[in-house]
């Protein structure tokens, strides 16, 4: 569907847009980012820009809007956010990225945002321009850019919460990213996990914990603040998964994992070459259906302060945390119970930096056909269908706007967020060509339904 030509126009425009490093703390180049998008909306796209405020102290939403008279929308969501990069280890300057022949991969574009997610993001618009080029457009599409992806979408969420938010009724929001993961089938899944972020902390003071760092003699008479955070952290989450609750599986849901397990490689999912590696015993059948019912409190980071002094008490000391729960659990209860349980820890605190629910749809959902249907036409092997992702997405915020929330897209990346971050070119046009396709069956489902 997709001419050679579209292809190499969206990966110029995929490496033009890695050059520019918008990660957090940027704002120049985060603001210059967003100044691109606007403008290729505007001048490639035609689309009328409903919001863009650059004046505000975070990355701007950007919000566009292309209107072809037809009686379905549909929601397109993507970022223009990156995480950091050092040149050290990569095969190109992330910065400005190149073509690399990835052993076991093939010939890929790397750079940092190449798969997470300035190419699908460059290939999305491409998608567009095609269809709409060729007067093939057959539903309007409401496009949704994120500058805070990377640290929770803060903004979006507040934009999307918004009484008057203008964002129109729509049949269904797709996320565009390369769902072929590790070189697999695509995913679709059918929801997505809650998450809360933050960090357990005591410092000392009147409790009876050192306001500096003493000597480490005087433990027998002086409250030492790491060990206050040991006793704080055993109150929350068993060993050695953190296991907090786990839920009854509907029978919908077990449908599904019992589906998937018929194809799901427990060593692959991890690229692990040792099974024995996972905490818990079991097959692909159990793995899956305990990771899927489990609300987990999994600690990050652990450290006191000072750093890396040794013979002393600490001051200080904090764990960096995410608490991830299934769609039928909300994450800022279990903290609430937390938050309690803590007081009887002297000196702990709980600082949450973000909080935000699962969300779940049904498995006829708009969109859901159309997109299983595309894959069947680009990928390469038959779709993998998840009840709900393990990994947490702010779906809830879009499901005042839209009837279902997928992650969307054949072709393969990876190692994002790490070195040589790529994706395949062959991978990248099946991408283009899902998305294109996909807004083409959405029509053809919504003219059908009218019927």
């Amino acid at each position: 569907m997709i001419d050679d030509w579209t292809v190499d126009e969206a990966l110029q425009l995929t490496q033009d847009w890695c050059a520019i490093p918008s990660v957090k703390g940027d704002d120049k180049a985060l603001r210059a980012q967003a100044d691109e998008v606007r403008c290729w909306l505007q001048h490639q796209l035609g689309a009328e820009i409903i919001c863009s405020d650059p004046s505000g102290d975070r990355p701007p939403v950007i919000h566009a809007r292309i209107d072809v008279g037809a009686a379905t929308t549909v929601i397109l969501y993507n970022m223009y956010d990156v995480m950091p990069a050092t040149p050290d280890g990569w095969s190109v300057d992330p910065f400005c990225g190149g073509i690399v022949d990835l052993p076991e991969i093939g010939e890929s574009f790397v750079a940092r945002g190449a798969e997470n997610n300035k190419g699908p993001l460059a290939g999305m618009f491409w998608a567009l321009k095609a269809l709409s080029s060729a007067g093939r457009l057959r539903v309007n599409v409401e496009v949704l850019v994120d500058g805070e992806e990377e640290s929770g979408s803060r903004a979006m969420r507040d934009y999307l919460a918004d009484p008057s938010c203008p964002v129109r009724p729509s049949a269904s929001a797709i996320f565009p990213s390369f769902c072929e993961y590790g070189g697999g089938p695509p995913r679709l899944y059918l929801g997505f996990s809650g998450i809360a972020k933050g960090e357990v902390r005591v410092e000392g003071g009147a409790w009876g914990g050192p306001k500096a760092a003493v000597h480490s003699s005087n433990a027998p008479w002086i409250a030492n603040p790491a060990s206050r955070l040991v006793e704080a952290l055993s109150l929350i989450g068993k060993p050695p998964t953190g296991e907090l609750a786990r839920i009854s599986i509907d029978e919908e849901a077990k449908a599904v994992i019992a589906n998937l397990a018929l194809t799901f490689d427990p060593a692959a999912e991890l690229h692990f070459r040792r099974t024995e590696t996972f905490a818990l015993e079991g097959d692909g059948l159990a793995l899956l259906q305990y990771v899927l019912s489990t609300a987990s409190f999994n600690i990050s980071s652990l450290e006191s302060m000072p750093l890396g002094s040794d013979g002393v008490i600490p001051y200080g000391a904090r764990a960096g945390f995410e608490l991830r729960a299934p769609p039928s659990l909300d994450p800022a209860d279990f903290l609430a119970r937390y938050r309690q349980a803590l007081e009887t820890v002297p000196g702990a605190v709980l600082a949450v930096t973000d909080s935000y629910p699962g969300s779940r749809f049904a498995a006829d959902a708009p969109g859901i056909g159309p997109l299983l249907k595309s894959y069947e036409k680009t990928a390469l092997a038959r779709p993998q269908i998840w009840p709900w992702a393990i990994g947490a997405a702010p779906a809830y915020a879009f499901a005042r706007h839209a009837k279902s929330f997928l992650l969307a897209g054949a072709g393969r990346g990876g190692n994002a967020h790490g070195i040589d971050e790529f994706m395949t070119l062959e991978g990248f046009r099946r991408f283009i060509d899902s998305i294109a396709l996909w807004l083409d069956l959405i029509a053809d489902e919504a003219e059908e339904a009218a019927r």
